[in-house]
């Protein structure tokens, strides 16, 4: 697992330990960028069940000023710390050991909205539409915001939304699905 672009690219992470999560591979990581945006100018991402924070991690390095971390295992959090004091971008970082539902109001509570927005949660555990509900009544996209979602392929998220637009949905390897979509 390493960083693919921008001014961390070629750096190494740091995986989970366990079998607890389920890393995006270098290869999906690198379409989905080229499909959200090789570089941003700058921005606030949010990377939902974390594990590592190769997502978030790869977006500050492509461009995002900053990056919230969430996930609610000791050991990705753990493991976060790790990766971003060894590519020393500690302030471009917030990390919270929580569960994802309450992490979003508490983002709503802060008033923070987001640019980009990565769903990566273990596969078959999660309702993405309750998820993307969320996002829209808290007010969490910014206006041109996106939203990744990694899923298992045979999992079929909806091709439409009231809220967002479908920008891709495709399969990588036969069982990593993904789901793109930007607000309305």
């Amino acid at each position: 697992m390493r960083v693919i672009a921008g001014d961390l690219k070629g750096r190494q992470l740091k995986a989970v330990p366990g079998k607890s999560t389920r890393p995006t591979t270098d290869k999906v990581k690198e379409a989905v960028f080229q499909i959200i945006g090789p570089f941003f100018q700058e921005g606030l991402c949010l990377d939902l069940f974390a594990g590592s924070g190769s997502l978030g991690i790869e977006a500050i390095s492509r461009g995002m000023e900053k990056c919230v971390f969430v996930d609610k295992h000791p050991k990705a959090i753990h493991t976060i710390h790790q990766n971003l004091k060894s590519f020393k971008i500690e302030q471009k970082a917030e990390v919270f050991r929580a569960d994802a539902h309450r992490a979003l109001h508490a983002a709503a509570k802060r008033g923070l909205q987001f640019e980009l927005i990565f769903l990566d949660p273990p596969y078959g555990k999660v309702d993405y539409m309750k998820f993307l509900d969320s996002i829209v009544a808290l007010k969490l996209l910014h206006p041109n915001g996106i939203i990744y979602c990694e899923h298992d392929s045979s999992e079929n998220l909806p091709e439409e939304h009231d809220n967002f637009v479908l920008i891709k949905q495709d399969n990588y390897g036969g069982t990593i699905g993904i789901t793109i979509y930007k607000k309305n």
